[in-house]
Parts: C-alpha cells; structure tokens; sequence
C-alpha cells in the first residue's frame, strides 16, 4: 500500500494499520502532533461510555443548555427551540454532526480532568481533548479545542473497533455514536457510501468515522472493513492562517486518493 504524493506546504499525519493486528501499513510522520479540531470529542465519549458502564453516570440524565455553552458553527441543537436534551442524545449529535453545544454541554457535566485522566489511562499520551469549544480563544485558554497524532488516533479506532478501549461494550457503545456521522467529504469520500446510513455493510463495505474541521484543519479518523479486509485510518492536514494561498481543495483531493489506497488495500 502506497501514499499519494502529499504538498509539502501542508504538514501531514498519516498513519493507516490493520485493524486486527495494528499493524502498520503505511505513514507519513505519524508522531506528529497537529490539531485534530472536532476529533478530540471522542475521549469524551469514551469517558462517558466508560463512566456509564461504571454506573457513576445516567445516560438518561437530562441536561440544560445555558449562555455560557452557546457557541456557533457545527451542529444542530444550536438552531434547535428545545433547551435540554438527555446524555445520550447529546452523544448521538456530537456522533451524527459535530455538535459543538452538546459538546460544551457534556463537558461542562463530565470535565476535562475526568477526560483527560481517561485517556491518558489508556495509553494516549499526544492526543486528548483539551478545552471546550470556544468561538474566540484567548490567550489563557488551551492553544487549541485537540490535538494529536495519526499513529495514536489510527491506534484508537483499531481498538475501538477489537472493543479494547475500556470494555467490548464500552467501544461498542461509542463506535455506535459515531457511526451517526453524516461527514463522508474527506478520506471516507472515495467510497461512495450514502453518508446518512454508512454503517451497514453497502456493497460490502462498512465505514465508521469522525471529522474533524476548523478552517485551517481537515481531519479524517475511521474504521474501514470488508470481507478481505478491516483497516484503522488517521489522517490529519493543517496549515497556517496566513497561507499564500488556501490549500483545501488540495487537501481534500489528497485525502480522498488516500481513501482510494485504503478502498484497493481491502478489495472494495
């Protein structure tokens, strides 16, 4: 399996492994850190996953949005009249669309103390979820909303996906959120897969993924299996604000031929 030629003038982390064995199958700097933008929301939902397991949390429990949650941009709860939704459908629209106000929610419910001591429990050291989602990040917030690398997030959905990441029921639970993602625009493209109803087998392929978007990020992390074969991808591009000029479509186009390397690796 081979990568396309990535520019240069976009750093890049790469990493692409065999779901079952974790074996690396190719990779372009895949300890880099880079931000990840909305990709970090999954060790929320992972430390909701786990806590519920625990009993420590009621999936059922209703929460309330306040001002201080209310952010613009991705999601849907924010155009929405109702004020309050229970835990797990806050999950199923950070899972389904991104939702940045079910995220600022959940966090403000759960803490970024409880996430990060998760994760790193886990044996996830460079990537985490850092801060909530903010429209303007001062100078003595967190640089970023996520950050991480492809080889531990290509890591993380290879252990999601063997139900390693906490308990089989655990990263069942989670994978099951995610596969709610209408977002199929970046390496999950080449497959031509209905991007509202992904996660049955549609000619013979299976895609669970989340994204990851700001305006200088394009992020992919996903699960791809078919019958020949089962693949964990991380693929992260990130630029300067004061690019010459916007590389996203570029971004984009590499993205997708990574897909297409994945899409012959495992015969779709």
């Amino acid at each position: 399996m081979d990568l396309p030629r990535l520019f240069p003038d976009v750093e890049w982390s790469v990493c692409v492994r065999d779901a079952a064995t974790s074996e690396i199958l190719v990779s372009e700097e895949p300890e880099l850190v880079l931000r990840t933008a909305s990709i970090g929301k999954l060790f929320l939902l992972i430390e909701i996953a786990r806590q519920s397991e625990a009993g420590e949390l009621d999936l059922g429990e209703e929460l309330p949005r306040t001002d201080e949650d209310l952010v613009a941009d991705s999601g849907l709860w924010h155009l929405m009249s109702r004020d309050t939704f229970t835990i797990d459908d806050l999950c199923w629209l950070i899972g389904g669309v991104s939702d940045n106000l079910a995220t600022n929610v959940l966090v403000r419910r759960i803490g970024i103390e409880a996430v990060t001591a998760t994760s790193t429990s886990l044996g996830f050291v460079r990537s985490a979820l850092l801060d909530r989602v903010r429209d303007d990040r001062g100078l003595d917030d967190p640089w970023t909303l996520s950050a991480g690398s492809a080889e531990e997030l290509s890591e993380l959905m290879a252990r999601l996906h063997r139900g390693d990441i906490v308990s089989p029921e655990a990263s069942a639970r989670v994978l099951r959120w995610i596969a709610a993602n209408t977002d199929l625009s970046m390496v999950a493209a080449t497959f031509g897969l209905d991007p509202l109803a992904h996660a049955e087998p549609d000619r013979g392929v299976t895609l669970i993924n989340k994204t990851g978007t700001i305006s200088t990020v394009r992020a992919d992390v996903g699960i791809v299996a078919t019958p020949a074969g089962e693949v964990a991808y991380a693929v992260v591009a990130s630029w300067p604000d004061d690019a010459a000029r916007d590389p996203r479509d570029r971004v984009l186009a590499e993205m997708a031929a990574i897909g297409a390397a994945i899409r012959r690796h495992v015969g779709a």
